[in-house]
């Protein structure tokens, strides 16, 4: 089984990695930039699904993998105020999608104050917590959970989900 990451991130490399070992602990992996098709800073759910499923569907085929893999982080805004989102989406060589998402968090005033001027979650965090690269560590989850959760987990997560499309053969249409 060949995988295909659609990232150069290590966050997102070891996330699939780890997950997908699990089903297929002889799994080849092949991790290259794929292109998104979104801003670089998706806003609201759709868009943020759309650049995880444009990220599979280009390296699955780049890679004449087995399947690729798409993740993509966004933000979205609700009565409450700017929340982090996150998808994941995993395309077969049939063109089937499996589809994974959520990771919703409020983020503090002066991160979305940051965004909305431009910036991007991952530039506004390095700000907001003084550290560089956040985006290649711990995520903005981290650091707002104090460690109790991180990126690599919450990509964990809807990659999991994603993958249940493809661990009920047969049951979903398609």
């Amino acid at each position: 089984m060949k995988i295909a990451i659609g990232s150069t991130n290590p966050v997102k490399i070891r996330a699939v990695k780890r997950v997908v070992r699990k089903i297929f602990p002889n799994a080849e992996f092949v991790a290259r930039e794929a292109p998104s098709g979104v801003p670089g800073q998706p806003r609201g759910d759709k868009q943020t699904r759309r650049g995880a499923v444009n990220r599979a569907r280009a390296v699955r085929k780049a890679a004449r993998a087995d399947w690729g893999v798409g993740l993509e982080a966004g933000i979205i805004e609700n009565e409450f105020g700017m929340m982090t989102c996150a998808w994941c989406a995993i395309v077969d060589r049939r063109g089937r999608v499996g589809i994974g998402g959520s990771t919703n968090m409020l983020l503090p005033d002066q991160v979305a104050a940051r965004i909305k001027a431009g910036a991007e979650l991952g530039e506004a965090m390095d700000t907001f917590a003084n550290i560089r690269d956040v985006k290649y560590k711990m995520g903005a989850i981290g650091v707002l959970t104090r460690g109790l959760s991180n990126r690599q987990r919450a990509y964990e997560y809807v990659l999991t989900l994603a993958m249940a499309r493809f661990l009920w053969e047969g049951k979903y249409g398609g």
